[in-house]
């Protein structure tokens, strides 16, 4: 399917015409542009839309964007950061278990039944015949 762009006409009096002219003259837009963020509006909420003038809008009795909890349009590349941002996370728990499970493996090795005997142990101490001692490197021929 092609986007090409499609054009509508309007049907407006002569002094709305004029109304709108100013309106887009005040806001530094083209009378193009005014119709096609009101179209665009119309399209993003099916329809639903009400022009009301400024005043009206400003003044008057409390609109729905005063409504509790108040309602924040959100940019679609924050939304996607987040998402990136938490699959991130919880990659990085993932790895963190993983890392714990290995340390809890290698300290279970280590407490398990293999004993650590220290050299200073085997050698006997000072207290022995230097020739009995066991040495490293060295050894006795029979």
């Amino acid at each position: 399917m092609s986007n090409k762009n499609k054009t509508i006409s309007f049907r407006v009096s002569e002094e709305k015409f004029e109304t709108l002219r100013e309106i887009a003259e005040e806001r530094d837009l083209s009378l193009s542009a005014v119709f096609r963020d009101y179209v665009d509006k119309l399209v993003d909420h099916s329809g639903q839309i009400e022009v009301v003038p400024e005043h009206e809008l400003n003044g008057g009795e409390e609109s729905d964007d005063d409504s509790f909890p108040p309602k924040v349009e959100v940019p679609k590349a924050f939304i996607r950061e987040h998402e990136r941002l938490e699959l991130e996370a919880d990659h990085l728990r993932e790895q963190l278990e993983e890392y714990k499970r290995y340390v809890t493996k290698l300290r279970d090795e280590l407490d398990g039944d293999e004993e650590v005997i220290m050299l200073e142990d085997l050698d006997g101490g000072e207290d022995e015949d230097s020739e009995s001692a066991y040495r490293i490197g060295e050894f006795e021929e029979t």
